[in-house]
């Protein structure tokens, strides 16, 4: 009896897969085991072995192709069995792709401009379109292309480095060919999914492939672009000079979609610029190098004014804007959403240090690597994790999972923002292994090496601005996690000891807690233990 395949979710965050490859036709015998294709994830490319025996009947979609995750990815029967009321349970329609996978570019080729409303580039063979790389990648941006057009391409050569929100990433070819088209230059971003490149053979017509792949682009950004010409227009007829400016673009202006919205920003009439892309394409560079005519205007009128003293001038406005990096826009997003959809408490607590102090100098004269009060407060949160698996939970919306491993995201700020690497298991490792672990993830945050497997699985995450001088702070929850740590610097302070005032040194921590999981009298308990195993850290080590 025939059976269907679905899409299966290879990883926690998979919502769709790519077809990266096809290893078995239909009309193929396929042994249990066998490797039927290979499915590009989010996170990776994975093989997918078939878990049953008989003749592949069916395939969802061709090579290069999406299905969402429990989409009919394939069938597999008898041969000559009847799968028609299988393929009515599918709702994709992905039938008729697989059943003439070739024939679509050649239709294409042939009808141009038809085809520009009925190709779905996404099943083409030859098109490579923006992979997810990560589990909030919503767009990247190209960093640099290690090929150009008309280079040769193999198999597991790196196409082009990927800016993401969270590191510059390699990305490899999964095909061998010629480089036939670039969706951006360097410096532009795509949308996942988005077309970034063909890769082919050479003569192949990609006009109607790339005309479809701008249809779909633009027909979102065709009302914002209507509705901002007008104002748009209006300025520019208003200034005196503005006659000087040449119309260059009559009819359909062909721009990328960054290049249309910076030029609505900045009130650019896209009749006016001269684009340097492919076929006259204006992109983000040609908007940013265009100065309007009527820009002199506004510096002759202030020059001419009578009334204001020279002497008077104090100063001229001045200041930069800079595109907003893919990783700052995550973290507005991700951080918006925890701040305003967990009700966030907090819960602070000082630390006398003194013999955390004490026992870190004497640490430090026999340990291979200098010991940081970092990797003690890690440490100590690891163990405490474990007394207190309520803190070491997520928030899952229908549940509320509470995890038996310990795995701590250290924050790690790097120039356009925050990276969370996380240290897996860190209530097993020793002061040494966690200092040169963080050490490393520190190195390749700076550095943009850091993989979705550095950053993925956090149970709680431990944030420190005292390095900076910063005493005491509150941070936001890293979700899923259910708390956040905010570790102050250590102050030498005025204490009572025995009656006695006397010089100390003392730490504050802040725990951030979401009150769908966590209640404050668990929160304090977790903080009681953290306090004991610091002021008392050989407790660590027992």
């Amino acid at each position: 009896m025939a059976e269907a395949i679905l899409m299966p979710r290879l990883s926690d965050t998979m919502t769709e897969g790519v077809i990266a490859a096809w290893h078995k036709q239909v009309g193929d015998t396929v042994s249990k085991g066998d490797l039927l294709a290979e499915i590009e994830t989010d996170k990776a490319t994975l093989e997918l072995e078939s878990y049953q025996a008989g003749t592949l009947l069916h395939i969802g979609t061709g090579k290069g192709g999406k299905l969402q995750v429990n989409d009919l990815l394939a069938i597999i029967g008898t041969a000559g069995e009847d799968i028609s009321a299988l393929l009515a349970k599918s709702t994709g329609g992905n039938e008729v792709v697989a059943a003439a996978p070739v024939a679509t570019p050649v239709a294409a080729a042939a009808a141009p401009v038809a085809a520009s409303t009925a190709i779905d580039i996404s099943t083409m063979e030859e098109v490579v379109l923006m992979p997810r790389l990560s589990d909030t990648m919503t767009e990247g941006v190209i960093a640099g292309w290690q090929k150009q057009v008309g280079d040769k391409v193999k198999k597991g050569e790196v196409l082009a480095d990927i800016e993401t929100d969270k590191a510059t990433m390699e990305l490899e070819s999964y095909k061998d060919g010629i480089l036939l088209y670039q969706g951006a230059k360097a410096g532009e971003k795509i949308l996942v999914n988005d077309l970034l490149c063909i890769i082919g053979d050479a003569g192949l017509d990609i006009t109607a492939i790339v005309a479809a792949s701008k249809a779909v682009a633009s027909a979102p950004a065709a009302a914002v672009t209507t509705s901002a010409a007008t104002p748009a227009a209006a300025t520019v007829l208003a200034a005196p000079v503005a006659v000087a400016n040449t119309v260059v673009n009559e009819g359909r202006i062909f721009a990328s979609p960054l290049a249309k919205k910076v030029a609505s920003e900045k009130g650019i009439d896209l009749r006016f610029v001269k684009g340097t892309g492919d076929n006259g394409r204006i992109t983000k560079t040609d908007i940013d190098g265009y100065t309007p005519a009527t820009a002199a205007a506004p510096a002759a009128t202030t020059s001419a004014a009578p009334s204001v003293s020279v002497a008077s001038v104090a100063g001229q406005i001045s200041f930069d804007e800079v595109p907003v990096s893919q990783m700052r826009k995550v973290i507005a997003r991700r951080l918006s959403e925890s701040l305003f959809t967990a009700p966030h408490f907090y819960l602070t607590m000082s630390i006398d240090m003194d013999a955390a102090v004490a026992a870190r100098t004497k640490i430090n004269e026999v340990a291979k690597v200098k010991i940081s009060f970092n990797d003690m407060v890690l440490k100590a949160v690891a163990l405490s994790l474990k007394q207190h698996p309520k803190v070491n939970s997520s928030w899952l919306g229908d549940t509320i999972r509470y995890n038996h491993h310990v795995n701590i995201g250290v924050a790690v700020a790097v120039e356009e923002g925050l990276l969370v690497p996380v240290v897996r298991f860190a209530d097993g490792k020793s002061l040494s292994q966690i200092n040169v672990e963080v050490k490393e993830f520190a190195q390749k945050a700076k550095d943009k090496k850091l993989q979705p497997s550095d950053w993925e699985g956090s149970t709680f995450t431990i944030s420190n601005l005292g390095m900076f001088g910063i005493e005491e702070f509150t941070a936001i929850i890293n979700p899923p996690d259910a708390c956040i740590l905010a570790v102050g610097g250590i102050a030498q302070v005025p204490v009572v000891k025995n009656g006695q005032v006397v010089p100390g040194n003392v730490m504050k921590l802040t725990l951030s807690c979401d009150h769908r999981v966590v209640d404050g009298a668990t929160g304090a308990a977790f903080l009681q233990t953290l306090k004991s195993l610091l002021e008392e850290p050989l407790r660590m080590l027992v």
